[in-house]
């Protein structure tokens, strides 16, 4: 009895071996929050606040982020056929402005704002929004007189307590592919995103009654199951193609249903009892856009704990792995449920660390998306510093665009630099077209710099329109040697620049190129 239990011992130890022994910091990885903005989740805290609230807001999860070293923000910018931008395609959001249709001229800018805000902190900005979903409620008194429910009310179907755009329609299909079109040419956005939400999550006893659009336009044969998956797969297809046309370096990302199927339906799926599927469900098939290279990204919402027993966060992990299909698996872990849910694994400090660690451990995932941005602010400081100590400890870049055009980058030379209270300025000439950011290497002199470990990444910093960049003072030694490589929005580096670096008793820097 005594050996069978040291064997066991032994044998747990080696599984769970990859999740304990000490990761190097990646030098690729997706680390990304949703800023939820239906209903105030996460931002603006209150409709009725001051813009200049509203900005302050904004800016204290972007530098609680990038204090973390995360390096992509998906904000919520239309959540039931309204937008928190100018659009002549839907009204003024309410949870913005207070009143849905209403803003003042402030807020004409305010996305341009957020996104260059997001950008001046390393960050790509994604926009995020909900295809499908109508009206949060059925309150449609409050509704403004441009929201498609009055100017297009045959575009919609009530179902529970919301309405829904009908995806079977071709003209509810043309109507979100210019509001796509509308956002990708007006703004500066680094990915468009879509969540969970396509056809409704199923309510016992009501049916969404689209049967009358589903004998019009369905073809000979095909059953309505599969007709929706197609008008949702359409969908995909064309927001895939126009931004291949339009700007090939503007990412497209979904973030669906953790769980594809059960494996008692399909034995294709997961190992998983999950009471709805965003197949059978919800019919969204991310198989189908993953095989034919529709996204850059996949992100299943995983919010479930390590060892939960109907849907395992190990487990899903692990299906999703060998399900990738050449496209980068982003996981969503769900924060907001720490100590705040029935199962007590979320009591744990380490259930958010130990899911970072498993992704990192894992074949074919990319990286990771906390649900929601205020779930680790002014809360669960334990949590927080340990991500800062043990997980998050160095910057990493973004695996960006599956759509990379491949050019040739030259270093531009850095002409002069000088400082400031807090950071060093470095004013470059010779700047490649469309340089976005510069990777910062920092070794000492007598150390050999490794690329592929991000242990040696000083700063991911963007190119400014000044063509300068920007590093924190406290970031550099005395004397130390970088490697230099500037990157494009496609995700190109240049040839590496090498350059000593030393701190001058005045404070200045003095750089020599190397050789």
């Amino acid at each position: 009895m005594y050996k069978k239990i040291c064997i066991l011992f032994v044998l747990t130890l080696s599984a769970c071996g990859s999740l304990t022994k000490k990761q190097a910091p990646p030098k690729t990885e997706f680390r990304g929050f949703w800023v939820a903005t239906v209903v105030n989740i996460d931002w603006p805290k209150k409709p009725s606040d001051p813009i200049e609230k509203k900005k302050a807001d904004y800016l204290e999860l972007l530098d609680f982020y990038q204090s973390l070293h995360f390096n992509a923000a998906i904000v919520q910018i239309r959540t039931a056929g309204d937008a928190f931008y100018s659009s002549e395609l839907a009204p003024w959001s309410r949870f913005l402005t207070g009143t849905e249709g209403e803003a003042g001229e402030e807020y004409t800018s305010l996305l341009h704002w957020m996104i260059e805000e997001t950008h001046k902190r390393g960050m790509e900005f994604h926009a995020w929004l909900n295809p499908y979903r109508a009206t949060f409620d059925l309150n449609t008194d409050i509704l403004s007189d441009s929201h498609d429910f009055n100017t297009h009310p045959d575009w919609l179907l009530r179902y529970g307590k919301k309405y829904y755009y009908n995806p079977g329609l071709p003209k509810v299909q043309q109507h979100i592919l210019n509001v796509i079109k509308e956002v990708v040419e007006n703004y500066d956005i680094d990915a468009i995103h879509f969540d969970d939400y396509f056809y409704p999550y199923k309510i016992q006893g009501e049916e969404f009654k689209d049967t009358a659009t589903y004998e019009e336009f369905a073809l000979p044969g095909q059953n309505i199951d599969d007709w929706r998956r197609e008008n949702v797969n359409t969908l995909i297809k064309q927001i895939h193609l126009y931004l291949k046309s339009a700007k090939p370096w503007v990412q497209f990302g979904i973030s669906p249903f953790g769980v594809w199927r059960n494996a008692d339906k399909d034995p294709k799926g997961s190992d998983t009892r999950a009471g709805q599927t965003t197949y059978d469900d919800l019919y969204a098939d991310p198989i189908t856009w993953m095989q034919n290279q529709w996204i850059d990204y996949m992100a299943p919402q995983l919010y479930w704990s390590m060892d939960y027993e109907v849907a395992s966060h190990r487990k899903l992990v692990d299906w999703w792995s060998k399900n990738a299909w050449n496209t980068p698996i982003y996981i969503g872990n769900g924060t907001y449920k720490i100590r705040n849910n029935a199962d007590t694994q979320w009591n744990r400090k380490k259930q958010i660390p130990r899911q970072i660690q498993l992704s990192r451990a894992t074949d074919n995932i990319n990286g990771n998306i906390f649900f929601s941005a205020k779930s680790l602010i002014n809360r669960h400081e334990d949590v927080v510093n340990y991500l800062k100590r043990k997980v998050y400890t160095r910057p990493a870049l973004t695996p960006g665009t599956l759509r990379k055009e491949t050019v040739k980058l030259f270093s531009p030379e850095i002409k002069t630099s000088f400082q400031s209270a807090s950071h060093y300025t470095f004013v470059l000439e010779n700047v490649p077209h469309n340089t976005k950011k510069v990777l910062v290497y920092s070794v000492r002199n007598s150390q050999k710099l490794q690329e592929n470990n991000g242990e040696y990444i000083l700063s991911i910093a963007p190119v400014d329109k000044n063509n300068a960049f920007h590093i924190a003072k406290e970031k550099i030694r005395k004397r130390q040697v970088w490697g230099i490589r500037f990157i494009d929005r496609y995700g190109n580096k240049s040839e590496m620049l090498q350059v000593e670096v030393k701190k001058e008793k005045s404070g200045g820097l003095a750089l020599s190129k190397k050789i």
